[in-house]
């Protein structure tokens, strides 16, 4: 922390699988005063306080924005993000959302209203941005090793059988079904994000490709989903705003080993190419040998695989919250009270949290702001309404970039 900095306080919404690694670090972050938490569940509340010695539980979400927190972070169900952000931001707090940002275009607008009329900080807690792979690419796209970049790859292959089924499970109860039929190209920013958070550009039309599913579980059920979506595999084509293009696929039912990364990314370029495999990483130039960059973007084993903020996690998802930083972070910058405690998803989560603080603390933008987050998330709703016609281009709208971005 800076010297003279001053401490903030900050609110956790929603107790649930995912917000417990994030809790913790906050709550060791020494930007931090004191982290008090609420959820729908009041059990969920007070188990997590208990556990990691927080201040306290807030009755509900109301109670939260009545209180003196300078900050909330939302961990509630995915297409609950947008509201809430709204309604923290204008009840005076600065917000770190989980993904994605919002359910409608709407609801990103009003956001990034919300942002600039505020002041306050806002950030998308997005992963894909600090994977090692678009580390990586990005630091070779500031370079000019790519010479003109001008296609890319981002996929997330998450099966269903790898702990969805448990965690839809566990925040949807008995009627967890309706939800888990998330439309896969509306939780877009794990692949888009990976992709524009190396290549500095944004979507600007789209073409996409729905696969109905046959699985036949009432998962992906038009008659069950609340959405309406038998969607569980999709293909998008986006054409970025410098003539180029990428493609991203958001697949829940694929035969992708259980131990295998979800995300991967690929980028081509005029004089260079990043290749990303299941094992490998590649870095091709026009001339010169290949070279082996696996080693650089293969994150290390972080701590808390025994955490109790994992009691209620799938194992099959265990991995997603352990792993550590990977040769290419530059982790120079975390706090020290960060060592030694849980990590995950390719090393993005202590980064994500310490410069959410950052931020707030400095009164900086975030890296994943509101309008980064508009151009991670809005490709991937209006993909869904192309592969809802059948394929259908259709123009992506743009908020343009964040006010006093380099």
């Amino acid at each position: 922390m800076a010297q003279g900095a001053v401490l903030f306080s900050l609110g956790i919404v929603g107790a649930g699988q995912f917000s417990g690694a994030f809790a913790k670090l906050f709550n060791a972050h020494p930007g931090v005063s004191r982290v008090t938490v609420t959820d729908l569940v009041p059990d969920r509340s007070a188990t997590l306080v208990r556990e990691l010695g927080l201040a306290g539980v807030e009755e509900d979400f109301e109670a939260m924005l009545a209180s003196d927190v300078d900050a909330v972070a939302i961990f509630t169900q995915r297409w609950t993000h947008g509201p809430l952000a709204v309604r923290a931001l204008r009840a005076g707090k600065h917000v770190y959302s989980s993904v994605p940002m919002a359910f409608t275009a709407e609801e990103i607008a009003a956001i990034i209203e919300a942002v600039e009329e505020t002041g306050l900080t806002y950030m998308m807690g997005e992963t894909s941005h600090y994977h090692p792979a678009t580390v990586l690419a990005r630091q070779k796209a500031a370079d000019g090793a790519f010479g003109r970049l001008f296609y890319a790859e981002g996929d997330y292959v998450h099966d269903m059988d790898h702990g969805f089924y448990a965690a839809y499970q566990y925040s949807g109860g008995e009627d967890w079904k309706r939800t888990a039929s998330f439309p896969p190209l509306k939780y877009p920013t794990h692949a888009i994000g990976g992709v524009l958070g190396a290549w500095r550009t944004h979507a600007v039309s789209v073409s996409a490709i729905g696969v109905p599913d046959r699985r036949g579980d009432g998962v992906f059920d038009k008659s069950v989903s609340m959405f309406g979506n038998d969607f569980s595999n999709a293909t998008a084509l986006f054409e970025t705003a410098d003539g180029g293009s990428m493609r991203t696929n958001e697949f829940r039912r694929v035969g992708l080993g259980q131990w295998i990364p979800e995300s991967r990314f690929v980028f081509y370029g005029t004089e260079g190419i990043l290749e990303q495999g299941s094992r490998t990483t590649l870095w091709h130039k026009r001339s010169g040998p290949l070279e082996d960059c696996t080693e650089l973007v293969r994150p290390g084993w972080a701590t808390g695989a025994d955490d109790p903020v994992l009691a209620n996690v799938d194992p099959a998802l265990h991995d997603s919250f352990i792993s550590g930083h990977a040769p290419v972070h530059d982790t120079s910058g975390l706090p020290v009270e960060f060592k030694g405690l849980g990590n995950g998803h390719m090393g993005s989560h202590q980064l994500l949290a310490h410069d959410f603080v950052t931020a707030v603390e400095q009164g900086t933008l975030p890296p994943v702001n509101a309008w980064t987050a508009a151009r991670y998330t809005l490709p991937g709703l209006v993909a869904h309404e192309s592969a809802l016609r059948g394929g259908e281009r259709l123009k992506i709208d743009d908020f343009g970039d964040a006010p006093g971005a380099a």
